[in-house]
C-alpha cells in the first residue's frame, strides 16, 4: 500500500480532535470586521461630539458655579447660559436608540445572513462544529460590543456630571439620575443593554432567518423591553419612600403624588381644577390676554388646600438608589442575554441541518 493509495480514516478507537476555540478568534474578526468597524465608526463619532459637548457644559457650568452673589443678574445670565447649553442631550433620548442600533445591524445580521444565502451549509460543518462556531462568534462579538457601550457610557457620565453636581443644594435645577431617558445611559446598564440588543438580535436571525425581517423584529422587541423596564419594572426594583408634603429630596424621582383629607384618600394627582376654582378661587389670576394662570408663593393651590386641612404625600425613589439600581437592571439583563443566547445555539444545534 502506497501513500496515495492510504486510508484516510483514523485507527480503530480514536476520534478527530476539535479545533481549538482560539481559532475562532481570528475567524469571528474575520467575518464581522465590517459591523465591528462600523460600530467602532458610529461611537466614535458621538464620542467626538460628546467630547466637544461636555467641554462646553463644563466651562458653563464652572462659570455659573462660581459667580457670587449667585441672584445677581450676572448669575442669573450664566445660570440661564449653563441650563441651555446642548439642553438636546439633557434628557439623554437621543442617544436611547444607540444600543438596539447595534443589536439590529450586528446582531441580527450574524447568523439571519448565512441562512439567508446558505453558506452556512458550508460554514457550519467544517471541524470546529456549528453549536461550537455559534457560541463562540455570539460571545466574542457581544463581549466586544458591550466592552465598547461601556467605554462609551463612562464618558456619557463625565459628559453629565454638571448636571448631577447641581442636585448638592445649589441654585441649578436638577434631574435625577433615575430619570427615565439617562438612567439606562449610564453605569453598567448602557453595556447590559446593549448586550441584550445584540442578543436580541441573533435570535430574531435565527427563527427569521432573513436579515432584513430580523432587524426590523430586533428594533421593535428592544422597544417593547425597553419601555416596559423604564415605565413598569424600574420603579419596582426596591420599595419607594414616601414623604409627606411638597419638600422631596434633590433629585427624587416621583413615581406618584396623592391627596389625603382626615386620613382619608381625597384624590390622587393634580388636585381637580372644579375642587381649586371652589376652594381657592384667589389662587387665580388673569392675564393680560384673557388667558387664567396659577399664583405661586403664598397663594398657591398647594397651601390653600393644606389651609383647608388637605395633605399632600408622595412616594419616590432617591438619587442614592442608582447603583443598586443599576446592578439589578444589569443583573437581569446579563441573564436575559445568556438566556437568548443559550436559545440561539440550541436551535442551531437542533433545527438546523
Amino acid at each position: 500500500m502506497t501513500a496515495l493509495t492510504a486510508p484516510t480514516r483514523p485507527a480503530e478507537g480514536a476520534s478527530l480532535r476539535p479545533l481549538p476555540w482560539r481559532r475562532m478568534v481570528w475567524v469571528s474578526w474575520r467575518h464581522h470586521r465590517i459591523a465591528l468597524g462600523g460600530v467602532a465608526v458610529f461611537l466614535g463619532a458621538l464620542a467626538v461630539w460628546l467630547w466637544i459637548a461636555g467641554l462646553q457644559l463644563h466651562h458653563a457650568y464652572v462659570a455659573a458655579a462660581a459667580c457670587h452673589p449667585s441672584n445677581s443678574a450676572a448669575c442669573q445670565n450664566l445660570i440661564i447660559n449653563f441650563q441651555s447649553t446642548n439642553v438636546i442631550l439633557k434628557g439623554g433620548f437621543v442617544l436611547q436608540p444607540v444600543p438596539a442600533l447595534i443589536g439590529a445591524f450586528v446582531g441580527a445580521p450574524m447568523l439571519a445572513r448565512e441562512l439567508e444565502t446558505g453558506t452556512f451549509r458550508y460554514a457550519w460543518t467544517q471541524g470546529f462544529g456549528r453549536w461550537r462556531w455559534t457560541l463562540a462568534k455570539l460571545v466574542l462579538i457581544g463581549v466586544a460590543v458591550a466592552g465598547v457601550a461601556g467605554a462609551f457610557s463612562v464618558l456619557f457620565s463625565w459628559y453629565y456630571q454638571p448636571y448631577l453636581a447641581t442636585g448638592n443644594g445649589t441654585v441649578f435645577s436638577s434631574p435625577s439620575p433615575l430619570s427615565p431617558g439617562l438612567f439606562d445611559l449610564r453605569g453598567v446598564a448602557f453595556a447590559a443593554w446593549t448586550l441584550a440588543a445584540f442578543a436580541m438580535g441573533a435570535l430574531a436571525g435565527m427563527l427569521v432567518r432573513r436579515v432584513v425581517p430580523a432587524i426590523v423584529a430586533t428594533l421593535a422587541a428592544y422597544a417593547g423591553l425597553a419601555l416596559l423596564a423604564g415605565n413598569v419594572l424600574r420603579q419596582h426594583y426596591l420599595t419607594p419612600l414616601v414623604a409627606k408634603g411638597s419638600n422631596l429630596p434633590g433629585s427624587a424621582w416621583v413615581m406618584s403624588g396623592w391627596w389625603t383629607k382626615g386620613g382619608k384618600f381625597a384624590f390622587g394627582g393634580r388636585p381637580p381644577i372644579s375642587l381649586l376654582q371652589r376652594l381657592c378661587p384667589a389662587s387665580f389670576v388673569t392675564g393680560p390676554g384673557g388667558g387664567i394662570g396659577i399664583k405661586g408663593g403664598a397663594g398657591a393651590p398647594t397651601t390653600c388646600l393644606v389651609q383647608h386641612g388637605y395633605t399632600q404625600w408622595s412616594d419616590y425613589q432617591p438619587a442614592s438608589h442608582f447603583w443598586p439600581f443599576q446592578w439589578i437592571e444589569g443583573g437581569g439583563l446579563l441573564a436575559l442575554s445568556v438566556l437568548l443566547i443559550a436559545v440561539t445555539v440550541w436551535l442551531v444545534r437542533r433545527r438546523v441541518a
